[in-house]
């Protein structure tokens, strides 16, 4: 039976800035995609430019005379967020939209950032802290919303204080969990801190559910020469129409967090299919994971000290 279509509306968000991470292909792909297709100024910083370019055509070809356009981003080095900080608050264009999308997934062996931090947490969560803490400018004359994207896996698992780096006993995806939790915990905190300092800036969560993405593809550069069997099984559900959403429904959440009037700061939004792994985007019950203010403050605290970029509170 074909699977029925599932889709959702965009607001105008013509004459407004979005920066969408991630956004050379899959999930990012399609909220960068939709994003232009409602008359954002989409910037896409990626890693890999040809892709970029690549990404730029397709949206082009779904929306012609969309504005988007690429910065440079490797989001595992501290200098390089830098770099792309500088470059836009150069542009002195304020942001309306930031999606926090980009990710890495359980290498099959530790790996480290340039700046000699467990590869996931690094690229994840911290590259991310520290590219808010650079656009806030931006984020506060636009009076933004940030969209952090989590993961049914953080779901489960915790921040490994005693060890936040996986130097003495590295798993894969206990790392990742960790990556996806600090990054929810940081992107409540954004939301609270920026209401009791009055920045204008709202923040909540999103996380796509399961969908056969680039995550577990093959990644020669991460050490995994194939794609996974993970990533063979939810290919073949996904096609099936069995549970599982695909890269064009695993998208929508992220959207409608980033857009909708009716997402909320401080929500969390994912499909509201069997088991929250595939469907139309609603609000979620916020992970277990996730709601400890005392987890949050801390996870913002290590943030600041390991990125050297310090959020103030005025």
């Amino acid at each position: 039976m074909p699977r029925k279509r599932i889709d959702m509306t965009v607001p105008d968000l013509s004459g407004g800035r979005a920066v969408v991470t991630g956004a050379s292909d899959g999930i990012g792909l399609g909220i960068a995609a939709g994003l232009a297709a409602a008359g954002a100024e989409v910037v896409m910083p990626v890693r890999n430019m040809r892709k970029g370019e690549a990404a730029i055509a397709e949206i082009r070809r779904q929306a012609p005379g969309a504005t988007v356009s690429l910065r440079e981003l490797d989001l595992s080095s501290l200098d390089s967020v830098a770099a792309l900080g500088k470059t836009l608050l150069d542009e002195d264009r304020p942001i309306r939209v930031l999606v926090n999308n980009a990710g890495v997934m359980t290498p099959p062996d530790r790996r480290t950032t340039a700046d000699g931090f467990e590869l996931q947490f690094g690229t994840n969560h911290l590259g991310h802290f520290a590219l808010v803490g650079h656009l806030l400018p931006l984020l506060r004359a636009g009076r933004a919303r940030v969209t952090s994207q989590v993961s049914v896996a953080a779901s489960r698992g915790a921040v490994n204080w005693d060890d936040l780096n996986w130097e003495r006993s590295y798993d894969g995806m206990r790392a990742y969990r960790q990556s996806k939790i600090a990054l929810g915990l940081f992107g409540l905190e954004l939301d609270r801190r920026s209401r009791a300092g009055g920045w204008g800036v709202t923040s909540n969560l999103s996380h796509p559910g399961v969908a056969p993405t680039s995550l577990l593809a093959a990644r020669p550069e991460l050490g995994r020469g194939e794609e996974t069997s993970g990533r063979r099984v939810i290919r073949a559900l996904s096609e099936r129409g069995i549970l599982l959403g695909t890269v064009e429904t695993a998208k929508l959440p992220a959207l409608y967090a980033a857009t909708s009037p009716h997402a909320e700061p401080g929500g969390f939004y994912g499909p509201r299919g069997l088991g929250h792994l595939g469907g139309p985007p609603a609000e979620q019950k916020l992970y277990g994971p996730l709601r400890s203010d005392e987890e949050a403050q801390r996870v913002w605290r290590v943030s600041e000290e390991l990125t050297r970029v310090t959020i103030p509170a005025t």
